[in-house]
């Protein structure tokens, strides 16, 4: 049987013809929750991770963990899992994730104009208008920057659905009565195509998994067991690129061959580069003096360390909340919040974030006050780089250590 994808505008009936649908066609309704539960189980990373990839801003950090193209191709498992299962509705943004190969799923886009969508949020969360119409908007640029990401396109381009329904002037009703008729279409049913379809998904699932885990910006498409690469980061070498990715996706069972081509998110300049699994790829460097922590900041990129910088406390804390560095290098006297208190609030927030005192000015007394807050070194500047890089290694392991025993990915 047939499976109902259903990608919705904010405040466009998008979950109410989904609930609909499921009572009265007998379909189960599947909800991202259950998507993310699935993938967590599957490879590992957390729903929190694999949400933000679906409806968040990239890490400050991803250019160095590609940690949002790993959340993809992990969902794009997850959801090949699901597509074994017959005769169920899905509703939201990993409905895209699904390519347009599988014929067995039936595709539909739900808009409405801004001005009854901003309508229906007012009611419906009980907001003045001015408030609505921020809401909406705020949401619509989530679903920009998701489709933008995955094929450069608007979330609502007719390209990426079979049925595209104008809610403002469709009923919930009528949009049922039009998705039950196309649902029941020979084209849609289950045959030995559509099941080799799957297949194809399944096995571009593994290899967007393997090269995301080796940190390749690429998506991989098969179609009757031929891959095509779309490589989405430029790279000064890039036929050894290519033919570096070729080999590694010959090698995944089941791939009868593989061609390349560049994607929506091929941009320049850039290159890939090979971490070491022992040095940290999220370190955050905390400083006031923006000369020296940019300095530094250099001189651990070219030693393949991932780095982000922050000039005050505060800024500090924000991009601590928002994308988890797991070493932080901070600096003790800062204007504002300084570093002993940045200290207290991240070993009370996150507890397994190594934090690194780099200080010009630290007493004994601030030495052991951060040693009992639980800094995991204290230096005073100037510090030797390599010292500093083997100090960052041995946090890292330890934040290895702690996650590797719960089974969990860094």
């Amino acid at each position: 049987m047939p499976v109902l994808l259903l990608f919705s505008a904010p405040y466009a009936h998008g979950e109410q013809l989904a609930t609909q649908w499921s009572r009265t066609a007998k379909y189960r309704l599947v909800q991202t929750e259950e998507l993310l539960d699935l993938t967590e189980k599957s490879y590992g990373l957390s729903q929190a991770k694999l949400g933000r990839a679906l409806s968040g801003s990239p890490s400050v950090f991803n250019a160095f963990t590609q940690e949002k193209e790993k959340a993809v191709a992990y969902l794009r498992g997850g959801f090949a899992g699901l597509l074994a299962e017959d005769r169920f509705v899905f509703h939201g943004h990993a409905s895209l994730l699904v390519p347009r190969t599988v014929t067995f799923a039936l595709k539909v886009c739900l808009g409405a104009s801004v001005e009854y969508r901003v309508q229906r949020a007012a009611e419906a969360c009980r907001l003045s208008y001015s408030e609505a119409a921020r809401q909406v908007s705020k949401e619509d640029a989530q679903q920009a920057s998701w489709s933008q990401y995955l094929f450069g396109l608007h979330p609502r381009d007719a390209g990426l659905y079979d049925i595209l329904l104008p809610m403002h002037e469709t009923s919930v009703d009528q949009a049922l009565e039009i998705i039950r008729e196309n649902i029941e279409k020979p084209a849609l049913a289950r045959t030995s195509e559509a099941e080799a379809a799957l297949l194809d998904c399944e096995l571009a699932a593994k290899a967007n998994i393997l090269l995301a885990e080796k940190g390749y910006d690429v998506e991989v498409v098969c179609e009757n067991g031929y891959a095509t690469l779309v490589i989405n980061q430029y790279s000064v070498r890039m036929e050894r690129l290519e033919e570096k990715l070729k080999g590694l996706v010959a090698a995944v069972e089941g791939v009868k061959g593989v061609t390349t081509r560049v994607g929506p998110r091929f941009r320049q300049p850039g290159i890939y580069m090979d971490f070491d699994a022992e040095t940290p790829t999220k370190v955050l460097l905390v400083d006031d003096e923006k000369e020296f922590v940019q300095t530094l900041s250099e001189r651990l990129l070219s030693r393949n360390v991932g780095t982000a910088v922050a000039f005050s406390g505060e800024e500090a804390l924000a991009i601590i909340e928002d994308d988890e560095p797991e070493v932080v290098v901070l600096d003790l006297q800062m204007p504002g919040i300084d570093g002993i208190e940045v200290l207290r609030r991240v070993k009370k927030g996150h507890p397994e974030t190594q934090v690194i005192i780099l200080t010009g000015h630290g007493s004994e007394r601030e030495e052991q006050i951060a040693q009992e807050l639980g800094a995991f070194a204290y230096f005073n500047k100037p510090v030797d780089i390599n010292v500093l890089s083997r100090t960052m290694k041995d946090a890292y392991r330890k934040i290895a250590d702690l996650q590797g025993a719960r089974g969990e990915k860094l």
